[in-house]
C-alpha cells in the first residue's frame, strides 16, 4: 500500500449508517478478491463481516486489517489484496507503475471513513472529492492545538471521533504478591530449592522474582455546569475512551448534584453512551457546587472503598457557587483517602504551571497533587501519555 504521512480529516458518515449497505459493500469486496484469483470462500466472507461488526465499519484501519486477517491466507496474496482494496473502495485503478507495498498498510496516523455509496454499479460519479486509501478529503482542518471553545460544531464532531481512538494506559500499582521476573531484585529461594531436589546432582538455575503490578483504580469527576459547556462534552468523550481502555475506571458528573454514569458508558457505540449519560445527568449546563458534590462522593462512595488507593481526576474550571470552606474540607478528606488528586482545568491553557485565581481553585489548591489542562485535543493526548507516570 502507498505510504502517506499526511493525516486526512474524516469524511461524511451519513451514508454508512445503514447496515444493509455496509454488508453489501463487504460482500462485494469478497467477490472482487475472488474474481482476482484469491481463494475466498463464503465462510471467509462471513467471518470478515463479523469482524468488521465488532470494530468500526467507518474506520479504514479496522476494515483493512479485518479483511487482511480473514480473507488472506498466503503471504504472496497480499499485493493482490492491497490492490483490490484500493481499487474497490476508491473506484479508481492504482496509478501506473505503482506497486503495492505489503509492508505499508493503511496509514496509522490517518483517521477517516470508508466510502459506502448508495449508487448502483455503472452510475456516473458525482462531484465528490477523490478518496485515497478509503479516506475522503474534507474541508475541515483538524488542529490539535485549537481550543474546544473556538471549534465549530463540525470540527468538534471530528475531534470526538479522533478522541475515541486515543490509546490510554491506566496507572499501575505494586502489589504484595510476587511473580517470576528474570530481572527481579529478589531471588526465588523456594523455586531453586524445588529444582535442586528434582535435578539431584545438577545445579539449579538462578530464579528471580519481583512484585506484581495491577491497574490502579481511576475515578473521573467531571464538571458539567454551564461554565464548562465548551468542554464538558469533550471531556465526557475522553472519559468514555478511558472507560473502554480499563474497566477499573469510575466516572461521575456534577453540577449542583453528583451523578454516577459509569454504567451508562459501558456501550460499544460512543453515541449511545453519550446519549444515555446525558439522560441520567439532570443538572447539565446548570450551576456549580463543587464542595457539596465532592462531599457527597466521599460519604456515599469514597469511604466505602471506591477512592482508597485510587487516582482521582477532577475536571473543572473551579468556578464554584458553593461554600469554599466545604470545598477545602472535602478536598482534605479526599486527599487522605486517595493515592493522588489530579485537577484538570481548561482555563489553564498552555500555562500548566499557573493555577487560575478562581475561588474554587484557591480553596482546593493545597490538596492538588498534579495540575493539568484539557482545553484542546493536544492537551488531552499529552495527559493520556503522562497518566501512567503521574497517576
Amino acid at each position: 500500500m502507498p505510504n502517506s504521512t499526511k493525516s486526512l480529516p474524516m469524511a461524511d458518515t451519513s451514508e454508512i449508517t445503514r447496515p444493509e449497505h455496509i454488508v453489501d459493500r463487504l460482500v462485494g469486496f469478497g467477490h472482487a478478491l475472488r474474481d482476482r484469483g484469491l481463494p475466498v470462500g463464503s465462510d471467509d466472507v462471513l467471518t470478515f463481516c463479523a469482524a468488521v461488526a465488532e470494530l468500526s465499519p467507518g474506520d479504514p484501519n479496522d476494515v483493512y486489517w479485518s479483511g487482511r486477517t480473514t480473507l488472506v491466507h498466503r503471504r504472496d496474496h497480499l499485493p493482490v489484496y492491497d490492490e483490490v482494496f484500493r481499487t474497490y473502495f476508491l473506484h479508481v485503478p492504482p496509478p501506473k507503475g505503482d506497486t503495492p507495498n505489503e509492508e505499508r498498510p493503511v496509514p496509522q496516523g490517518a483517521t477517516g471513513t470508508l466510502d459506502v455509496p448508495d449508487s448502483e454499479p455503472g452510475d456516473e460519479p458525482g462531484d465528490e472529492q477523490p478518496l485515497i486509501l478509503g479516506l475522503q478529503a474534507s474541508s475541515v482542518d483538524i488542529k490539535r492545538e485549537k481550543r474546544f471553545a473556538a471549534c465549530s460544531p463540525e470540527e468538534l464532531a471530528h475531534l470526538r471521533r479522533i478522541m475515541a481512538r486515543i490509546r490510554l494506559e491506566p496507572p499501575t500499582r505494586r502489589t504484595r504478591r510476587r511473580a517470576t521476573d528474570p530481572r527481579g531484585p529478589v531471588i526465588d529461594i523456594r523455586r531453586m530449592a524445588r529444582d535442586a531436589m528434582r535435578l539431584s546432582d545438577s545445579s539449579p538455575a538462578l530464579h528471580r522474582m519481583d512484585r506484581k503490578h495491577r491497574a490502579r483504580p481511576l475515578v473521573l469527576i467531571l464538571d458539567v455546569s454551564g461554565s464548562m459547556a465548551d468542554h464538558s462534552r469533550n471531556l465526557l468523550q475522553f472519559a468514555y475512551s478511558m472507560r473502554r481502555a480499563a474497566q477499573k475506571v469510575e466516572v461521575f458528573c456534577f453540577g449542583t448534584r453528583l451523578t454516577r454514569i459509569t454504567a451508562a458508558l459501558d456501550r460499544r457505540s460512543p453515541d449511545d453512551a453519550m446519549r444515555l449519560a446525558a439522560a441520567r445527568v439532570l443538572d447539565w449546563d446548570g450551576g456549580t457546587r463543587i464542595g457539596e458534590s465532592l462531599d457527597h462522593f466521599i460519604r456515599t462512595w469514597g469511604r466505602r472503598g471506591l477512592s482508597r488507593g485510587a487516582t482521582i481526576v477532577i475536571c473543572s474550571d473551579g468556578l464554584d457557587r458553593g461554600s469554599p470552606a466545604l470545598l477545602a474540607d472535602s478536598m482534605e478528606r479526599l486527599q487522605r483517602l486517595s493515592h493522588r488528586i489530579i485537577w484538570m482545568n481548561p482555563l489553564i491553557g498552555n500555562n500548566v504551571g499557573e493555577s487560575p485565581n478562581t475561588l474554587g481553585m484557591l480553596a482546593a489548591g493545597p490538596f492538588i497533587d498534579e495540575l493539568a489542562s484539557g482545553h484542546d485535543l493536544a492537551s488531552l493526548e499529552r495527559f493520556a501519555t503522562r497518566l501512567p507516570d503521574i497517576g
